[in-house]
């Protein structure tokens, strides 16, 4: 049992490592005050532009792959290290002790499960993902659906009920920190992915719902 504290502890600490966060209070702002308000790579994205986001999701991803792989090697006799390890790191990214447990949303952790477990799996569910996202043009239904989706698939796979319980501990806290999103999709107040390369007219659309129903 004390192994998987330490499995808990690690993931937990690690996790709670924003880049997003750090990025913004080097430019002297809280990345929860500013763009969507969520305290991850999207939202770097919008603010600091495409290089600095893709850097961020990365270094999400690449916490969460390191921090699994650590205890796998601290505890490899332990059956249920690697969901332990990740869920408490996803979470541990949604709710840092020091952000005052205001973090991000856990998209980007998810994905750095996935391709600790199976990076063919990974790259199959990251195409899937990203048609979604262009198809809805809403990013918001990438980590709902994914977050819902992995824990199916590794039940699948692994046979594993107890592991897949404890993924979707994660699951329902991604989807719980989504629900708002899903209400300002009904609200036309999402920023839809088109943004990215629509910047101008995402922007004029958002301020006439806003000031069309505030």
């Amino acid at each position: 049992m004390i192994h998987y504290l330490y499995c808990i502890l690690l993931g937990y600490l690690v996790g709670t490592f924003n880049p997003s966060y750090l990025l913004a209070l080097v430019h002297g702002v809280d990345i929860r005050k500013q763009g969507s308000g969520n305290a991850g790579a999207s939202n770097a994205l919008i603010l600091f532009g495409k290089l600095r986001g893709v850097i961020c999701a990365l270094l999400d991803i690449g916490k969460t792959v390191l921090v699994i792989k650590l205890t796998a090697r601290l505890f490899p006799s332990l059956t249920y290290s690697f969901a332990v390890t990740a869920v408490s790191c996803i979470l541990g990214h949604i709710f840092p002790f020091y952000m005052k447990f205001r973090g991000g949303k856990g998209l980007a952790c998810l994905g750095g499960a996935i391709l600790a477990y199976n990076w063919r799996l990974f790259t199959v569910m990251l195409v899937a993902e990203l048609l979604l996202a262009l198809l809805t043009n809403y990013i918001c239904f990438v980590p709902i659906t994914a977050s819902i989706a992995f824990p199916l698939i590794y039940r699948h796979l692994e046979q594993d009920m107890i592991g897949t319980l404890i993924f979707f501990i994660a699951t329902t806290v991604i989807l719980c920190k989504h629900n708002e999103n899903i209400v300002r999709i009904k609200e036309g107040k999402e920023m839809r992915l088109s943004y990215l390369w629509d910047r101008e007219k995402e922007t004029e659309r958002l301020k006439e719902n806003y000031s069309n129903k505030d």
